[in-house]
């Protein structure tokens, strides 16, 4: 179930309050139209990939939280355990705001954002930020320092300090941009080319790549893949062409299985299955044994399609 629920989570949120007003409130959406009322634009790679980061974070998976750690040190966030809030802002013209874990954002709660100064406190800001998402005339109410602030789509940092970096989370990495009040990058890694975390002096964020092989990367576009295929058919089986994989399809019966339930209900059902502590790559090579050898059969490395990531 690795990563599929938060990439749901991604395509659910993702719908926009024109189309709500026509089929009802958001709470009700039944699993199997989620793909139907998905239209072109929607809930694509890129917000999916959001939801998951966020997820992997929230959930301490030990290959996003490292590398997560790695970066907030850049911006001198050295005490605590990472944390993320995601602050999605519906793009449609409705008023909600969409942030989780907002409870971690106190009165003390400051945002760093590299410039000189005491940095700003965020909790009096949300609002403001939510607002210049959508009118470019407010944008100026904002201090300085966290202008571009409205551009994030995570707030990454610790709780011990109570230090925030805003963060942007492209799953193409051309379209990253510099924003005043923007940190850290999330990225997918590139091929051929280095998964350091290093600071892009030109745009001021530091870039934070996710691995593929073995890792993040390819687990998230393993689960894209099965949440891609759900959508076409309505939540029922893909053909076997579609989604070869036995354990793929074993995945996708769990949603098949609750497709008439609403989308919230259906999130919160499959939370159990869940096993986050699964996503850990142990590079110890395997034993080859020779046909007809006395020794048993040992296997030391094994990499599944859903590893450990919250799904």
């Amino acid at each position: 179930m690795a990563v599929t629920r938060p990439i749901i989570a991604g395509i659910y949120h993702s719908i926009g309050q024109d189309v709500l007003s026509a089929i009802g409130k958001r709470e009700d959406i039944k699993l199997k139209l989620l793909g139907k009322i998905r239209s072109q634009g929607d809930g694509d790679t890129g917000i999916a990939f959001e939801y998951a980061v966020h997820d992997a974070v929230v959930n301490g998976v030990p290959i996003v939280v490292e590398r997560v750690a790695d970066a907030l040190g850049h911006c001198r966030i050295n005490r605590g355990d990472p944390s993320s809030i995601l602050f999605a802002i519906e793009k449609s013209g409705s008023q909600q705001l969409i942030s989780t874990e907002i409870d971690l954002i106190t009165t003390e709660s400051r945002v760093l954002s590299g410039e000189r100064g005491q940095p700003v406190k965020l909790k009096g800001h949300l609002n403001r930020l939510a607002a210049a998402f959508r009118r470019p005339s407010t944008r100026a109410q904002l201090p300085q320092s966290i202008r571009g602030l409205w551009k994030a789509d995570l707030f990454l940092g610790s709780t011990e300090p109570d230090h925030w970096v805003g963060t942007t989370v492209k799953i193409n990495r051309s379209h990253l941009e510099a924003a005043r009040g923007l940190r850290v990058a999330i990225v997918p890694s590139k091929s051929g080319a280095s998964d350091a975390i290093k600071k892009d002096e030109q745009k001021n964020l530091i870039v934070c790549p996710m691995p593929h092989d073995g890792s993040f990367m390819q687990v998230f576009y393993e689960g894209w893949r099965i949440v891609q295929a759900l959508c076409e058919t309505n939540f029922k089986m893909p053909k076997e062409v579609d989604l070869p994989s036995p354990v793929d399809r074993e995945v996708a019966r769990v949603y098949i299985e609750r497709r008439e339930f609403p989308v919230p209900d259906v999130l919160e059902a499959t939370r159990k299955f869940a096993q986050p502590e699964l996503l850990v790559a142990d590079e110890a090579p395997a034993s080859n044994v020779a046909f007809g050898a006395d020794s048993k059969p040992e296997t030391s490395t094994i990499i599944t399609p859903f590893p450990r990531m919250s799904s």
